[in-house]
């Protein structure tokens, strides 16, 4: 099931899950099937991450062209709130976010498309998120927007005094700030 969110281009999508008395199967990709419902996305690249504590936060993260990412993300173990900011110069929607819990138990899966923030924050121990990207990293086009910026005012379900984040992601600028660059 293929479930649009509040911002264009940014998508829930819920996998069939068999269940019986073992547990679960779940085909989680299937190209040929996600593009007989519209999605046509090549990935090029999968990413793992961990996060021992919850309240971990990673992002808000992107790519610049020609190296932007869109991303495919699924919690494999915990769970996360998920978050797209739309950055796409000269959008209606430019600075709106869209998020999703994302979790192992829910099997959900966010596709952010380029040209969008993306930042995760774990609610739960142990967590390990996976996500597929239609770009390889570039780190010389890489760049992010502090996650607190009050601008945005993403709801984030942790308290900015106790959030983790790396010390690369706590000295990124704020959208305004970081603006001119998503104009390249």
């Amino acid at each position: 099931m293929i479930e649009p969110l509040d911002l264009p281009g940014v998508m829930l999508i819920t996998p069939p899950r068999f269940a019986d008395s073992r547990g679960w199967f779940s085909e989680t990709w299937n190209q040929a099937r996600l593009a007989a419902l519209g999605f046509t996305e090549t990935f090029v690249q999968d990413n793992h991450s961990s996060s021992t504590r919850p309240g971990t936060i990673r992002g808000l993260h992107c790519q610049l062209a020609p190296f932007a990412q869109g991303k495919l993300v699924r919690c494999i173990r915990g769970a996360i709130w998920d978050v797209a900011v739309d950055i796409r110069h000269g959008s209606p929607s430019f600075g709106r976010h869209a998020a999703a819990e994302l979790s192992v138990a829910n099997g959900r899966q966010l596709w952010i498309p380029p040209g969008f923030l993306h930042g995760f924050c774990t609610t739960e121990p142990d967590t390990e998120v996976v996500y597929k990207v239609t770009a390889p990293y570039d780190k010389a086009s890489e760049r992010g927007v502090i996650w607190n910026d009050p601008d945005l005012a993403l709801p984030w379900p942790v308290p900015a005094g106790t959030a983790l984040l790396s010390d690369k992601d706590n000295l990124l600028p704020r959208l305004a700030e970081a603006e001119p660059w998503f104009r390249l």
